[in-house]
């Protein structure tokens, strides 16, 4: 399968011009502002000793944070991969991809993504492949090069039905897509990552593709960036283009309740917490509901086009101390202390679990804890 290199690389462009300089975030919130990690005015831990490494996937990371999918195919998209694997490597993170399609197709763009492996060889990276693309024809072929290309350590395959549905030129086809992705993991000698692109995942799906063998996934929640929302604003004046009218800003499933509802569906999965994480305090408030990391897109790309290779730095070490100094104020040592954590749940989250069958007192108390017992044999 092949498409138009030259649309692709466009469109990429346009994506990076567009979600740093309009606004693309959708007005629904991420609901994490009913989410109290309790404080401990007696934390009896020193803040020194408090240690952010964190397994995910079989490696080891230096901090509970991931640079997730934003860019590749094309020069300004290969400045930007450049710095975050930088950064990614300076301080320990995982970093993710855009869409490799670009890079299968147009082999002139492939440095692009290459480049975040060489600038961080020893973090977390994470390739990606469209879902509409295995139902149009991609593969356990595709999907070994696009691996190859960036020396992964996992294949996210990402899921975003909304943005081909409004995208122009879009692809807005899912037919077969779950019997590729089981192919894909059979045969791939690296993890599936399943991954929304901000509309957050459901417990169905995920219930689903864990008993099918999945144990990776990133929610990208409603309530960050819609691209929706972005492919509206890309598309042309003309007649034949549908605008999205309030599915922009209020479709899909909020990251608070995406995360719960993950962990209910797949107690021992690793899990990517995203979708509108902007602080180090959204950070660990993901954790704290059941997320493994947090993963943040949007904050890492402003910070950089904004503030230049220091605004990032600087993003990135206060971000890090933010969420170190949560665990230290709940006297935790290392991120899966935000997992025993107390918390409080009330208003629009407790409504949106208790209607979706999620006792809360069960889900706090012992769900979130599950991953402990089925990995590590301990609460």
């Amino acid at each position: 399968m092949s498409g138009n290199p030259e649309v692709t690389k466009n469109r990429k462009l346009d994506h990076i011009k567009l979600t740093v300089s309009r606004n693309v975030e959708a007005r629904e919130s991420t609901l994490l502002e009913y989410v109290r990690i309790v404080h401990n005015p007696l934390p009896e831990v020193d803040l020194d000793n408090v240690d952010l490494t964190v397994e995910f996937c079989g490696k080891k990371l230096r901090a509970p944070l991931m640079i997730t999918a934003m860019t590749g195919g094309h020069e300004e998209a290969y400045r930007i991969n450049r710095e975050l694997a930088r950064i990614a490597e300076k301080y320990g993170l995982a970093i993710g991809v855009g869409s490799q399609r670009a890079g299968l197709e147009d082999p002139s763009v492939v440095h692009t993504f290459r480049v975040v492996r060489s600038e961080a060889p020893h973090a977390f990276v994470v390739a990606n492949l469209g879902a509409p693309q295995l139902s149009k024809g991609y593969g356990v072929r595709e999907a070994r090069a696009a691996v190859e290309m960036v020396g992964a350590d996992a294949l996210a395959i990402h899921l975003n039905a909304g943005q081909e549905a409004y995208q122009y030129e879009g692809d807005p086809y899912y037919s077969g897509v779950l019997t590729k992705i089981l192919e894909i993991q059979e045969e791939l000698d690296v993890p599936v990552l399943i991954k929304e692109t901000g509309s957050g995942l459901s417990r169905e799906a995920v219930r689903l593709l864990y008993r099918l063998g999945v144990k990776c996934f990133d929610t990208a929640g409603l309530g960050g960036t819609s691209w929706i929302k972005v492919e509206a604003l890309r598309a042309p004046s003309r007649d034949s283009y549908n605008p999205p009218g309030p599915l922009a800003d209020y479709w899909g499933n909020p990251t608070a309740v995406a995360v719960a509802e993950t962990r209910y569906a797949a107690p021992d999965a690793y899990i990517v917490g995203s979708g509108g994480v902007r602080t180090g305090l959204d950070a660990s408030k993901v954790i704290a509901l059941g997320a493994d990391i947090a993963g943040m897109a949007l904050p890492f790309l402003r910070a950089l086009v904004r503030g230049g290779v220091q605004g990032l730095d600087r993003f990135a070490a206060t971000t890090i101390y933010q969420l170190k100094t949560v665990i230290f104020m709940v006297g935790g040592r290392s991120p899966r202390d935000l997992w025993r954590a107390r918390i409080s749940v009330w208003g629009r989250l407790y409504e949106e679990l208790r209607s979706a069958g999620i006792d809360q007192s069960e889900y706090l108390t012992r769900t979130r804890l599950l991953p402990l017992v089925l990995r590590y044999g301990r609460f």
